[in-house]
This record gives C-alpha cells, sequence and structure tokens, in this order.
C-alpha cells in the first residue's frame, strides 16, 4: 500500500504541471490584468508599458510561467506612477508556496486570500456533506428494503423532481419561502444573506441561522443523488446469494443490512464521497454567491471577473491538489472495506 501511495503521488507530480500550464494560459488570455488595479488604473501608455513590465506582462507567455513557479527578482511595483513603490513585486515562487500577490488588493499575497476564505467554507461545506451523508444513506436504504411501497414511489418521485432542479432555483425558492413568505405571514424567517447580522454581531448563534438556507439548497440535490445510488447499489446486494444465506442461518435483520448488505454496497457511496471532498475546499460557487456567503466560491468568482490571476490559480491549483488527494484516499478506502482489492 506505501508503495502504491507513493507511486501515486509521483504520477500527480506531470499532472499538475500540464494543468497548471494550461490554466495559467487561459486565465492569461481571459482579460487585462492592468485594467483592474484595485480602482487606480493605469491610462497613459507610458504607465501602461511601466507596470507591464513590472509585472513581467511583457514577457513571452511560457517565462511568464517560468517565472510564476520560480519566483522572480522584481523589488517594488509603483501602482499610481507617484514614484514611491506600493506593491510588492519579489516573488519566490509557487514551487516554495508564493503564489504571487493580488492585483485588486494592491499587493497582499494571494495564499493570504485564500486561506481567510477556508474557514467559511469549511464550516458550511462539512456541515451540509454530513447531512447529505445520513439522509442520503438513510433514505436510499430505507427505499431499497420497501421496494414499490408508496414510500418508495414517493422517494423516487422526489429524488427525480430534485435531482432534475437546478441549485439556483432551489436556492431562490427557499430564499422565497422560508424567509420572504415566512417573514410576511408572521412566522419565524431565516436570513437569506450574509454570515451574520452586523447589528447582533458573529456570534455561534448568528451564524448558525444563517447557515440552515445555504446548507438545504446544497443538499437538496446531492440527498436525492445520494439516495438513487444507495438504493440501486442496496436491490443489488440483497439479491446475492451471500445475503440469503445470512438470512437462513437466522442473523438478525439490522446485522444483515449494516453489516453484509451496506459494507459491500459502499463501493458506489465511496466513488461518490471521493468525488465531493475536493468540493468540500472549493466551496458552493452558485449558493455562496446568491447568500452572499464569503467562502472560496465567491472568492474565486470575484477575482476571476476582474481578472486578478494570482487568487484564481492559487485556489484552482489547491482544488487540483485536493483532487489528486481525494481519490488517493478514496482507492485506500476501497481496500479497507474490500479485501478483495490489492494495490500490492
Amino acid at each position: 500500500m506505501t508503495r502504491y501511495v507513493i507511486r501515486r503521488l509521483l504520477q500527480s507530480i506531470p499532472l499538475l504541471f500540464v494543468v497548471s500550464l494550461i490554466l495559467f494560459v487561459l486565465l492569461n488570455n481571459i482579460g487585462d490584468p492592468l485594467t483592474m488595479m484595485g480602482g487606480r488604473n493605469p491610462t497613459r501608455p507610458e504607465d501602461r508599458e511601466r507596470l507591464a513590465r513590472q509585472l513581467g506582462l511583457d514577457q513571452p507567455i511560457l517565462m511568464q510561467y517560468v517565472y510564476w513557479l520560480v519566483g522572480n527578482d522584481w523589488t517594488m511595483i509603483d501602482v499610481d506612477g507617484d514614484g514611491e513603490p506600493e506593491t510588492p513585486g519579489r516573488r519566490k515562487g509557487v514551487l516554495r508556496g508564493d503564489f504571487g500577490i493580488s492585483i485588486l488588493t494592491r499587493g497582499k499575497p494571494a495564499l493570504d486570500i485564500i486561506w481567510e476564505r477556508i474557514p467559511n467554507t469549511l464550516l458550511l461545506m462539512i456541515p451540509a456533506q454530513i447531512v447529505i451523508l445520513v439522509l442520503g444513506l438513510g433514505v436510499g436504504i430505507y427505499s431499497a428494503l420497501r421496494q414499490y411501497s408508496w414510500v418508495d414511489n414517493a422517494v423516487t418521485t422526489l429524488s427525480f423532481v430534485g435531482f432534475s432542479m437546478p441549485i439556483f432555483l432551489i436556492a431562490l425558492l427557499s430564499i422565497y419561502l422560508f424567509s420572504v413568505l415566512f417573514q410576511r405571514w408572521g412566522l419565524p424567517y431565516l436570513p437569506a444573506n450574509g454570515m451574520f447580522d452586523p447589528q447582533v454581531g458573529k456570534t455561534a448563534a448568528q451564524i448558525a441561522k444563517h447557515m440552515i438556507l445555504p446548507i438545504f439548497a446544497i443538499a437538496f440535490i446531492d440527498v436525492a443523488r445520494y439516495s438513487r445510488y444507495v438504493r440501486s447499489a442496496m436491490l443489488e446486494v440483497m439479491s446475492q446469494d451471500y445475503i440469503r444465506t445470512a438470512k437462513a442461518k437466522g442473523l438478525r435483520r439490522v446485522t444483515i443490512i449494516m453489516v453484509h448488505a451496506l459494507r459491500n454496497a459502499s463501493l458506489p457511496i465511496i466513488t461518490l464521497v471521493g468525488l465531493d471532498l475536493p468540493f468540500l475546499l472549493a466551496g458552493a460557487v452558485v449558493t455562496e454567491r446568491i447568500f452572499a456567503w464569503p467562502g472560496m466560491g465567491r472568492l474565486f468568482l470575484d477575482h476571476l471577473e476582474r481578472s486578478d490571476g494570482a487568487v484564481v490559480m492559487g485556489i484552482v491549483i489547491l482544488l487540483a491538489v485536493a483532487v489528486i488527494l481525494s481519490q488517493i484516499l478514496t482507492d485506500i478506502v476501497y481496500a479497507v472495506f474490500d479485501p478483495r482489492i490489492r494495490y500490492d
């Protein structure tokens, strides 16, 4: 197993280089970063030429990529042309943990901006993933054990409806129902944006209250998706010979379901969880934008719209690393749940 993990990690290195190069080229062709200098855009041609030279934008794209990887020797950048350099430009390079500076924030390191948002994203995404797993497993197992009953038919119908609805529609409908209409009817209503009420402060109760609607919007579709996979896997396993043998031996129904059936039906669920794990770090882009939640998804959109390549590349590279690590972890969990799988 150790040799397998080391081999997979080594194989991921060239993959990261290829992914980063493609993304770097794409991001450098979607907009002009010189027009996004934190409200102090250079207008004169000589100012644009000076800033392009100081930022390294006058170099060929491959050379810019090399500077992004290994760093450069620039010291300070004079943003407004007054002779006083405001923005630090010296970089150690991504290989030494320096993703560069954010043009929008006039010199703040991109990695610092990202780390500020990661706790907010995990605060929202981890509870959402727990809700998805608990409800998805519970509904899927119950539906499989009551096949073709009215409960199974109702769950199947709701699952198809939930799975076919776009996330922005669910988010907007939840805001209209639980925030707008409840307030109009004089019922206790839920807040529709932000992490807390500025007039109250950032308390645990405020954060928990503001998390309800975003978690509901995120979980609604994924519970439907998970329950369908769990139901299908459980129905397939429950028809196997070893399940009938376990029943014939007089084992308890709970033991048969939870130990023998669920463990053997867990591989598709592990695959789903492994695919979703990296997005705990990436955040929910649409949901965070609609609910004004200050997480990674909203950060990515804000800086992508303004061509802030340092922050966008930092987010994408961290997500790529998370994808690779989650897939390796998924393979390890496969071997734990299924003894037939060996990586030696």
